[in-house]
């Protein structure tokens, strides 16, 4: 399950130092606007210690995490919907992707330079918001004409529908109020899901600050966590340059310099995590000699749908899952006396495949 975040925000607030993090591909970072043009993709490992844990008692050749992509635009300008800054080509980057996650800067640094000349993180969170609005709102307008008579003459259930959304939308946006806070029916998102609406994709607030503020939240954290609220939306603090220099550690050198920060958890895997949740997806995990790997699926999903992740013969020939929850294979210290235990399930194809199931799939195609 191939799944996207975009990362955007105003020039020179840490987005391209945070892209280095996550791929550690040293993505170009500099102290000037539109150091980026074009869009970098770069693939996490989701870090789950549970995949470790079992990786313990299985003892496998090798262990799969699950990956996560992200794609980092060059930093957006007011006007950006207008094509300033060459805003249009690079709000068309994130079209495509499954969330936002919108870098805001939170931290004070002379030797930074800031496109509007002061530290105002809710002014830089409105402008992009905006930006995102416009786009929104003009791409809505091109499309309200092309099926508002059809949707008049009642051609078609679906054009009627369309219409009444894109009408929503439209009246909502021109608000100021994004997509994702209107109240749409699900026929209705359905209908409008094709237009990739940059409003309607959940979005998760990232606060870069510097690394004297990473353990006690300083006033612009706490300021954008009080706007968050309001608008339900999460919100992640971090340190840009740390969770860089982290990046460049062996996993044990890793876990040595966040207990020496006070840190238990770095910066970018709570990022990682949060954004799962906010997309309602979770793990299971499939083991054996040969490989131990942890699989990404939407919540809600059956033990055969699971199983087409893996490969659709799977899923065609899906006889049975058995099913081990993680828990109960830690507390019995492995899978065959976790059997014996009783606590190994025969599941069928309805099965709704719980976060933390090891899953052994049996078909016949």
């Amino acid at each position: 399950m191939s799944l996207t975040a975009g990362i955007v925000g105003l020039p020179n607030v840490g987005k391209s130092t945070l892209f280095n993090a996550i791929t550690k591909s040293n993505a170009l970072s500099a102290n000037y606007p539109f150091a980026t043009i074009d869009p970098n993709v770069g693939i996490v490992d989701v870090r789950d210690k549970r995949l470790l844990e079992i990786a313990k008692l299985v003892n496998p050749k090798q262990i799969v995490y699950a990956h996560f992509s992200f794609t980092d635009i060059a930093g957006l300008v007011k006007g950006a919907s207008q094509g300033e800054g060459l805003g249009n080509q690079f709000l068309s980057h994130i079209r495509e992707v499954d969330a936002i996650v919108h870098v805001v800067r939170c931290f004070e640094n002379d030797d930074i330079i800031h496109v509007s000349g002061k530290i105002d993180p809710l002014e830089d969170i409105e402008t992009i918001n905006l930006e995102l609005v416009f786009a929104d709102l003009e791409l809505i307008e091109r499309r309200i004409p092309r099926v508002e008579k059809k949707a008049q003459l009642k051609v078609d259930h679906e054009s009627v529908i369309e219409y009444q959304a894109l009408q929503k939308l439209k009246t909502a946006l021109q608000s100021g109020i994004p997509a994702r806070e209107v109240d749409l029916t699900e026929e209705e998102i359905k209908l409008i899901k094709g237009y990739n609406l940059l409003t309607l994709k959940p979005m998760i607030y990232c606060l870069n600050v510097s690394e004297e503020d990473l353990i006690e939240k300083n006033k612009y954290v706490l300021k954008v966590e009080e706007y968050a609220k309001k608008t339900n939306t999460k919100t992640v603090m971090i340190c840009a340059k740390i969770e860089e220099e982290l990046s460049q550690l062996e996993d044990n050198e890793r876990e040595e310099f966040l207990r020496d920060l006070g840190i238990i958890e770095s910066g970018l895997d709570q990022l990682v995590r949060t954004t799962f949740d906010l997309l309602g997806l979770a793990t299971f995990f499939t083991a054996g000699e040969k490989e131990v790997k942890a699989w990404t699926f939407k919540k809600g999903m059956t033990a055969q749908e699971c199983a087409g992740i893996i490969h659709s013969d799977f899923a065609r020939g899906f006889i049975r899952a058995e099913v081990t929850p993680y828990e109960e294979l830690i507390r019995y210290g492995g899978m065959n006396k976790a059997r014996e235990a009783g606590k190994m399930r025969l599941e069928g194809k309805e099965y709704l495949v719980q976060d933390g199931d090891i899953v052994l799939f049996r078909f016949n195609v």
